[in-house]
């Protein structure tokens, strides 16, 4: 069973940054993938950013430029450097993992940016 703690949110002004972390423990394999997502009021959860076990990234179009993802040497940490942070950056964001083609997720953390 694949553990994720997950640490970072808060509220932060527009304009202003926040340093997501999510860490994994408790997989036997390796983790093949590594992301973020977020869900607003009212709305689906999306994809924020992602890392494969190969080191490609992709990032959704709305966060291109600002936010950046990275992982530890371990691969077992993920990050989520956000910058130039909008009030339409507002949500939870949620950690992602998958190993062994199966989904863990983590328990989410509040972003919110004011105005």
């Amino acid at each position: 069973q694949v553990q994720l703690v997950e640490s970072g949110g808060g509220l932060v002004q527009a304009g202003g940054s926040l340093r997501l972390s999510c860490a994994a423990s408790g997989s036997r394999f390796d983790i093949n993938t590594m992301g973020w997502y977020r869900q607003a009021p009212g709305k689906q959860r999306e994809l924020v950013a992602a890392i494969d076990k190969g080191g490609r990234i992709q990032y959704a179009d709305s966060v291109k430029g600002r936010f950046t993802i990275s992982r530890d040497n371990s691969k077992t940490t993920v990050y989520l450097q956000m910058n130039s942070l909008k009030p339409e950056d507002t949500a939870v964001y949620y950690c992602k993992v998958v190993t062994l083609g199966r989904p863990y997720w983590g328990q989410g953390t509040q972003v919110t940016v004011s105005s």
